[in-house]
């Protein structure tokens, strides 16, 4: 007898649904699955017999086959188990086959039929209602499949699962349970009410910083205009204290970011339970230590979402960027241009979004030193800790400031700098007024609307030609102080034309990555 039941399984952060068919035939005792299982899912045999076992059910002894369709993408992890288990059920004919017409089963099954939370639910049962609707772009594998009217997942994905809006929401703790809803023995059981929680954890003020008046600014043009931000200065000066609180600055995510930021942290299995959709911009600090794999994303057998991905509609702060490997540094220029982080595998194609911050920390040479008199390394090390930044690299960062140590009268003084309400007032103001002229923020200005939307004025523009001649600006870093003279001046109240105090103060944001051997930390490119 043959059973089919709709199931869903994850990919990065996008759900993909798939159908699990399950014929039970004359044979010898046999399980098989096929339609390109991972070694995750194809162990699910002996999680699915002992489950269905241990929850008073008899188990076939014929030859079982079970099909995931389509066989086009991998299907990874335990989400399908309960699905095979029911199908299996209704195959065998100890399940009436009319009670799984539109219903979709997610769920790790355990050993004594529990039903288990699984990652990835949101984008799974999302995956579902869009591909009922016909928008998903699988093409029409189940015509002989009813609409679908009911999801049923385990009780600890409940919160995930509402996230997708799907047409009914049915949520049971083991097999047994469900087998008996199914039939109609026994009343589905109530959904938990669990009040939706969002982020209160304070977020660090501002006020905290002591003194750095041009990391402040550098803090605060990188929130205003969404530009990229490169700390540079020796130990304690408190360039981690100035990224920890750029998120502070940043408004609240728009609808579709996050939607986008919630379904990648479900697709991650970082998504606590009774919290709705991410509204609050996420800030990730991975460690240096961290494989290239875990920062972009992907993988051998499940492709996963990475810290870039994480990182989607906040910040991504990467701390002591000079131990971090240079082939990591060098993967994130692709996304750090597109906002978005496309992984090829042998069959498999996957995008996932990485529109993000960046903001990153370092020293100013290996010994930590970097100003005459304290800097122990000779030029040797010094052309060595240069290397490990590439070029193309480092032009991205459109703001890149000098941290030096604070000042005795700022640590010790009574005067406190502006806190993360004040500061933040003028980051909304600055935003509104770049969304309001060209509908994005400064960072994403390129070509044509660079000349529209940030003109320069002669005095201006000769002050780019002479940076250009001698070699002190690419024409990628032309196009990146415009754009931070364009945030300056919004900053200001959004005068039309950008004048040279603008790209002067632009290009003062520009500092080197590593001094050479009597550089004193000014800007000298």
């Amino acid at each position: 007898m043959l059973s089919t039941i709709r199931s869903a399984s994850v990919m990065g952060s996008q759900g993909a649904s798939v159908v699990v068919e399950v014929h039970i035939g004359v044979g010898l005792p046999a399980f098989t699955i096929l339609g390109r299982p991972d070694d995750t899912c194809r162990e699910s045999r002996d999680r699915i017999r002992t489950a269905v076992l241990s929850s008073g059910f008899h188990w076939p002894s014929h030859r079982i086959t079970v099909n995931l369709a389509p066989s086009t993408h991998r299907k990874t992890g335990t989400a399908l188990d309960a699905a095979m288990a029911v199908a299996i059920l209704v195959a065998d004919g100890q399940l009436p086959a009319d009670v799984v017409d539109g219903v979709a089963i997610i769920g790790e099954l355990g050993l004594d039929g529990r039903l288990r939370p699984v990652s990835g639910v949101a984008p799974m049962v999302m995956s579902l209602v869009h591909n009922d609707d016909g928008d998903d772009d699988q093409g029409d594998d189940r015509p002989f499949m009813n609409p679908l009217r009911a999801v049923v997942v385990p009780v600890g994905n409940v919160d995930e699962a509402r996230i997708a809006k799907p047409p009914t929401l049915r949520a049971v703790r083991t097999l047994r349970e469900l087998a008996e809803c199914l039939v109609g023995s026994a009343p589905w059981p109530d959904l938990p009410q669990v009040a939706v929680t969002h982020q209160t954890t304070p977020l660090p003020d501002l006020a905290d910083v002591r003194g750095q008046d041009a990391a402040r600014l550098g803090l605060e043009l990188s929130a205003a205009g969404g530009h990229h931000l490169l700390l540079v200065g020796p130990p304690g000066s408190g360039k981690t204290m100035l990224a920890q609180r750029l998120p502070g600055l940043l408004p609240p995510l728009d609808e579709r970011t996050s939607l986008a930021a919630t379904l990648v942290r479900s697709a991650a299995g970082e998504q606590p339970s009774g919290h709705g959709l991410v509204t609050a911009p996420p800030i990730r600090m991975p460690h240096h230590s961290a494989s290239t794999i875990s920062i972009i994303g992907g993988g051998s057998s499940s492709l996963r979402p990475g810290e870039v991905s994480l990182a989607h509609g906040g910040v991504l702060f990467l701390d002591e960027l000079g131990e971090f490997a240079p082939s990591t540094l060098d993967a994130l220029r692709q996304p750090l241009e597109s906002g978005r982080i496309r992984i090829d595998r042998a069959n498999t194609r996957l995008e996932l979004p990485a529109c993000f911050t960046l903001v990153a920390a370092t020293n100013p040479c290996p010994c930590g030193g970097g100003a005459p008199g304290t800097c122990e390394c000779d030029e040797t090390a010094l052309a060595k800790y240069r290397r490990r930044f590439s070029g193309p690299f480092i032009d991205r960062f459109d703001v890149r400031v000098l941290v030096h140590r604070p000042r005795v009268d700022d640590l010790l003084g009574e005067k406190v700098g502006e806190s993360t309400a004040v500061v933040r007032e003028r980051v909304m103001r600055a935003r509104d007024i770049a969304l309001d002229r060209q509908g994005s923020l400064n960072a994403f200005l390129a070509g044509d609307d660079l000349e529209r939307f940030a003109p320069v004025d002669a005095r201006g523009m000769a002050r780019l030609r002479s940076e250009l001649e001698a070699g002190r600006l690419t024409g990628r870093g032309l196009h990146r102080v415009r754009r931070v003279a364009r945030t300056l001046a919004d900053r200001e109240g959004g005068p039309e034309v950008l004048d040279e105090s603008h790209i002067a103060a632009a290009l003062a944001l520009r500092a080197r990555i590593a001094p050479r051997r009597g550089d004193d930390l000014r800007r000298v490119g």
